[in-house]
């Protein structure tokens, strides 16, 4: 009974989100109280700020249930940031996806130590699929301008 209500519990907790891989660059909209009076944040915002962390998936665990998280890394002024973020927590407002990365791992955890060339990830073909949908664009005729000699 009791591991019936917990299934159904952590089912209604999960969120839709789009698919993520390893390799992914992506924009993490977090939640973080607001420091200070009813200046900085109004009641329809209850005293939170949307903080925005990008960069690149590093690394995926726990699976796709609730406690479900992912590790991004970033480069901030030479020096390399990382941070763990469970993705169904509440904190979490939105996850955007920017683009793939070519990978052939499940873990990036090489990106910590790569310099240079060898720190960037291979795009993947992130817009085939809009490329190909493309409406035809019929254009119309162009007159050519009627060019007068001078001298004649």
């Amino acid at each position: 009974m009791n591991r019936v209500l917990l299934e159904k519990f952590n089912k209604e907790q999960l969120k839709q989100l789009p698919e993520l891989r390893v390799g992914d660059t992506i924009k993490v909209h977090q939640k973080i109280s607001a420091q200070g009076g009813s200046a900085s944040g109004g009641k329809e915002d209850h005293g939170h700020k949307i903080q925005i962390f990008e960069g690149i998936i590093i690394a995926k665990k726990h699976g796709n249930g609730v406690s479900a998280t992912i590790t991004v890394r970033r480069i901030v002024e030479g020096v390399g940031v990382e941070k763990v973020f469970p993705i169904h927590t509440p904190s979490v407002s939105k996850i955007e996806v920017l683009g793939r990365g070519k990978t052939r791992r499940s873990k990036l955890y090489y990106l910590r130590i790569a310099k240079g060339k060898k720190g960037k990830l291979k795009n993947k073909e992130f817009a085939t699929a809009i490329a190909e949908e493309k409406p035809e664009v019929v254009e119309a005729p162009v007159e050519k301008p009627i060019v007068e000699k001078k001298g004649e």
